[in-house]
């Protein structure tokens, strides 16, 4: 799914802060706007393509920028975001809800996987936890996956990453032995405001370097033209001595 107009400055923060809940949850989301501007609601397209805004028939009540939904359940799944009167959006953020295991006749459904929101930033520590319906999640003993590879084993309740790298993005879940598997989830990671900018002014300073060599390449070029324009000498050889004035241009500073 595409948006358009997305504003850096507003972001769509949930309570609790994860993507996967449970049914009979309670969710608050709200629009954090930094520029303070008004007029934000949430709103957020079904699973079966619908868009909705936060007042509509079974899905929540809005006040002011804040949408809250209780209970959760199943048809709460789907794409959420805040959205402005001048037209202006967040990045988008997908809830998913799970059913009990009693219904889904699978040891799966009471288990699902605690993680950040929104992408994480790299350098930034990552907690990744185990939630159980029922239990509490410290006496969980799972083993953590990342894109089908086992990480950690028999890891009681979380996983923390202590320094995220680009190349922690991928697909989290883990397994317990009675419980059964959690849903999957996608961690993002984006580069951090520090490393943009360290790229930016090293692309910078390679071209403030490579300015003079141009410069110094199109007169070479020019003035060839010019030579072969009143003699016979070939282009080649007309570099050739031309590289040898310039040299001597660099040294004496004479243009001749």
């Amino acid at each position: 799914m595409c948006f358009s107009g997305v504003s850096p400055s507003v972001s769509l923060i949930i309570i609790p802060n994860r993507t996967q809940h449970f049914t009979s949850d309670f969710l608050s989301l709200s629009c954090e706007d930094q520029s303070n501007s008004t007029g934000w609601t949430v709103r957020r397209y079904t699973d079966s393509g619908k868009l909705q805004g936060c007042s509509s028939i079974y899905w929540g009540s809005q006040s002011g920028s804040t949408c809250r939904i209780s209970p959760v359940y199943t048809y709460h799944i789907g794409v959420y975001w805040c959205y402005s009167e001048s037209g202006e959006n967040s990045n988008p953020v997908n809830i998913t809800v799970h059913l009990s295991a009693h219904f889904l006749c699978s040891v799966d459904g009471d288990v699902i996987l605690e993680s950040p929101v929104h992408p994480v930033t790299e350098g930034d520590s990552l907690t990744l936890r185990c939630l159980h319906r029922f239990k509490n999640p410290l006496v969980l003993t799972a083993d953590f996956y990342k894109d089908e590879s086992l990480l950690q084993k028999k890891t009681t309740g979380e996983m923390i990453i202590p320094t995220v790298s680009k190349s922690h993005e991928g697909f989290y879940y883990y397994k317990h032995t009675e419980r059964g598997e959690s849903p999957k989830i996608w961690i993002s990671v984006r580069v951090s405001h520090s490393e943009v900018q360290s790229s930016v002014l090293n692309m910078l300073s390679s071209l403030l370097a490579a300015c003079p060599y141009l410069l110094l390449t199109i007169i070479l070029i020019f003035k060839c033209c010019r030579v072969r324009g009143k003699t016979s000498v070939s282009f080649p050889r007309c570099i050739f001595y031309l590289q040898i004035q310039i040299h001597n241009t660099i040294l004496w500073g004479d243009w001749g």
